[in-house]
């Protein structure tokens, strides 16, 4: 697999990502944050263990014999557990559009932060021209989106943070599996399965009967196997060609997808400077998406 075909792929991975919000806006009302995102990585762990035991040769046993890499399995499992409830809460309190721009419009900067720190090199001047661009542009599409009456509360603000450095949490610790050989189902299986767990108990502690209804178990279906299982194994293939602080960059695909899902099917506004802002978006992706040219790669290499 190439680099460009590892970027498509995870272009995908967001593509499936951006119905996250729209599919938790338009199922069950009410139903608390976090047993959606309960529910929904307890379905999507189920989907990719069935993806790792027919797409992996071995399934998870090459995990489950390698304890070295069990550490990096449970701190991925955290940032899974953690990004739920707190993106699920980010949608609720400021719309799918807002939530989902600040949400993953701030993870590139702190996946490219971390990824540095933990001495997974230094993100290239290309990634930090096309985060700056992409950045820009998710900061006037945020002031330019009428969704909550225009206003971020601090509630809502803080909570997309918070899914923002789990993302980050869950991406670094996945690309240290990949980078040990092993395969991406098994590697997002064990992870998700780890989040589950870790999640499960607000399944019985708290109010879950929406997922007795038809509406629910379809919103739970939807949630665990479209943005869960094949995003994420589309995601994890195409990150183990590319950085992981490019992979953030380029899923800021999924907060732009995710705007027009708003606007489209809940009637979330948008004015013409949050068109402006995706226009920008666009452009960083583009940066970074576009293959580069072979007399710069001669020219790095000098």
């Amino acid at each position: 697999m190439t680099v460009a075909q590892g970027r498509r792929l995870v272009l995908a991975s967001a593509a499936c990502f951006s119905t996250t919000g729209t599919a938790q806006a338009l199922g069950v009302p009410g139903a608390s944050p976090v047993t959606v995102g309960a529910a929904r990585i307890l379905v999507g762990a189920l989907g990719l263990l069935v993806a790792a035991h027919l797409l992996a040769p071995g399934g998870l046993r090459g995990i489950a014999a390698a304890p070295a890499r069990h550490p990096y399995v449970a701190l991925g499992a955290l940032g899974v557990a953690g990004y739920q409830p707190a993106f699920f809460l980010a949608v609720r309190e400021t719309g799918v559009a807002v939530g989902t721009v600040v949400a993953l419009g701030s993870a590139p900067v702190v996946t490219g932060a971390l990824a540095w720190a933990a001495g997974q090199g230094r993100p290239t001047s290309r990634w930090a021209a096309a985060t700056a661009l992409a950045a820009a542009g998710l900061a006037v599409l945020t002031l330019g989106a009428g969704a909550g009456e225009g206003e971020l509360g601090v509630t809502g603000v803080a909570a997309a943070l918070g899914a923002a450095a789990s993302y980050a949490v869950y991406t670094l610790a996945t690309k240290r599996l990949l980078d040990a050989g092993v395969p991406a189902e098994p590697a997002v299986a064990a992870v998700f399965t780890g989040g589950a767990v870790l999640l499960a108990p607000a399944l019985v502690l708290l109010p879950a009967g929406w997922l007795a209804t038809g509406e629910g178990l379809a919103e739970a279906l939807f949630l665990g196997l479209v943005p869960t299982t094949l995003a994420y194994v589309l995601f994890a293939r195409g990150l183990r060609r590319i950085s992981a602080a490019e992979t953030s960059t380029l899923t800021l695909a999924e907060p732009l997808a995710a705007t027009v899902l708003g606007v489209a099917l809940l009637a979330e506004h948008l004015t013409p400077a949050a068109l402006a802002g995706g226009a920008l978006l666009l452009a960083g992706l583009t940066v970074l998406a576009l293959p580069v040219p072979a007399r710069a790669v001669v020219a790095a290499a000098r």
